[in-house]
């Protein structure tokens, strides 16, 4: 009689509950000592006794935790892109608080050690009315989903003690690991049942050469047979040369007593290039790359940093989970919106050094799709005033512009044309109006332009020089400043025009006697 045929038989005469009352917790959780598939290798697979195998256990855990510390954000699609969407109801159920009991993190890891371990994840909308106000993480071992006559798909569960329930698919989020029938995701311990029999196999031989298997450190042999008393006496004697602090003593050997050392070599019986063999194998299995877990041998094959190995893994391994993930959320607990979805966010995992990210932030600012203050925010540093603007950089123009006259670059040549003249006629225009008297204070006023404001020394006098409008009629260019000083109550003003070249077309001269206004 098959096993599982003895299995049903007891559980129907005996009841589940007597059978399973003296399970504990992880039994609860992995299974009964009644689970399990047997392998080829002899050994009986369930997720309890594979979660015994570190390899297979660090592969679940990694997995987990890296997905569940990855943030679960909450966003609506807009005309300029994307932005956060707290107001909406699911936001604080998905980012800040399942249930009453779990935070975002917990609630995922959860949902990633059932997908590891049993291949689907079961979750329970909590619902006051209509709206879902939680959810409610079901071992998915306890979980049967049953295909109606309507087609639709209805789950039965029933923890151990407590009655059966049916909750429909309205109020469920099945997430399906690998599958193939749509309906379920297949079970990965099963799947795996001779891999993971093999190398609890060699492990439980492993413990077994400790355990049973001869340890002495050597043997001694004599030409003919000892008595007993001679044999202790022998033993005692070796016992005073035993021992580090009896290390470098001279040994004395009579009556063609021999000794011969002993070396207990583990390789020759492929114990350890089992092991390691079969900790390649499970994370080939479970899709983690050995180095990962601590298995440090043959990885020329991998990216040469730890940014290259972290995009390895996220691209193969942890983006169809995430997609996977992502696309149930939408589908459960969004409606298939068109105007919200949830992302998951993996700058973290492709974080790189310093100078890396200085070579990237460097580029993105100066090419204009990042501003510094979205640096900042990437770097965990706080906003600066200004630092929402972004910037390219003013020598980069259109390839079909090469050759072209730029009026405005025509313009720019003009002013500093002007400006490299405005020195010597400022210094002319301080002249006449001080004279020998100390220097006042000469200020050229102009409308604001970028480039940035010039500051023009005159000795003996002062002069602040703002760029002006610049219009570009003909050879003729507008600029309009003015120079203005006041002294001894006479104000006077002088104002310059220019052509192309920097000649001076034009210098008038008003005076305003300031104490008659």
């Amino acid at each position: 009689m098959r096993l599982g045929a003895v299995r049903s038989t007891l559980m129907r005469v005996l009841g589940v509950n007597a059978l399973i009352s003296h399970l504990t917790k992880e039994q609860r959780i992995f299974g009964g000592p009644w689970y399990g598939e047997m392998s080829a290798s002899g050994q009986r697979v369930s997720v309890e006794s594979a979660m015994r195998l570190s390899t297979f256990a660090a592969c679940v855990r990694l997995k987990s935790q890296i997905v569940s510390t990855l943030p679960l954000k909450l966003y609506r699609r807009t005309d300029k892109g994307r932005e956060p969407a707290p107001e909406h109801p699911m936001y604080r159920v998905l980012c800040k608080s399942p249930n009453a009991e779990m935070t975002p993190s917990r609630f995922m890891l959860m949902v990633n050690a059932s997908l590891d371990l049993r291949g689907n994840s079961y979750t329970e909308k909590l619902r006051i009315g209509p709206r879902v106000v939680g959810l409610q993480p079901l071992l998915p071992q306890f979980v049967t989903p049953k295909r109606l006559d309507s087609g639709r798909i209805s789950y039965e569960y029933q923890e151990p003690g407590h009655a059966k329930r049916t909750i429909s698919s309205r109020d469920m989020m099945h997430i399906r690991g690998f599958g193939i029938d749509g309906e379920s995701g297949l079970d990965p311990v099963a799947l795996g049942r001779d891999v993971l029999g093999a190398a609890a196999a060699a492990d439980e031989s492993a413990a077994k050469v400790f355990a049973q298997g001869l340890s002495a450190s050597g043997f001694l042999s004599a030409e003919q047979k000892l008595t007993p008393t001679q044999r202790e006496e022998l033993r005692a004697s070796l016992a005073k040369f035993s021992g580090s602090t009896n290390a470098g003593k001279l040994m004395v050997l009579e009556a063609g007593v021999k000794y011969a050392g002993v070396t207990m070599e583990p390789e020759r019986a492929q114990l350890l290039e089992s092991r390691s063999y079969g900790v390649e194998e499970i994370c080939r299995m479970m899709g983690v790359p050995p180095f990962m877990i601590g298995h440090m041998d043959k990885q020329s094959s991998w990216a040469s940093s730890v940014e290259g190995m972290n995009l390895v893994f996220l691209v193969n391994t942890l983006r169809a989970i995430l997609v996977n993930i992502e696309q149930e959320i939408s589908r459960c607990l969004l409606d298939n919106s068109d105007e919200y979805y949830a992302e998951f966010s993996v700058e973290g995992l492709l974080r790189a050094d310093t100078a890396a990210r200085a070579a990237l932030y460097s580029i993105a600012l100066q090419n204009g799709w990042m501003s510094r203050n979205e640096v900042r925010r990437l770097e965990n540093l706080p906003p600066i005033a200004g630092g929402d603007v972004y910037t390219v950089q003013s020598n980069l123009i259109p390839i079909d512009k090469l050759g072209a006259v730029d009026e405005a670059a025509a313009a720019r040549a003009a002013l500093q044309n002007w400006l490299g003249t405005l020195k010597s006629d400022l210094a002319e225009a301080s002249q006449s109006i001080v004279g020998n008297t100390p220097a006042p204070h000469v200020t050229v006023n102009m409308p604001p332009m970028n480039p940035p404001d010039v500051t023009v020394n005159i000795e003996p006098a002062v002069v602040n020089v703002q760029p002006p409008n610049v219009q570009v009629d003909g050879s003729v260019i507008h600029l309009e400043p003015y120079i203005e000083a006041k002294l001894r109550g006479q104000r006077t003003r002088t104002k310059y025009t220019r052509d192309a070249s920097g000649e001076l077309v034009e210098a008038v001269t008003e005076s305003e006697d300031l104490n008659e206004v």
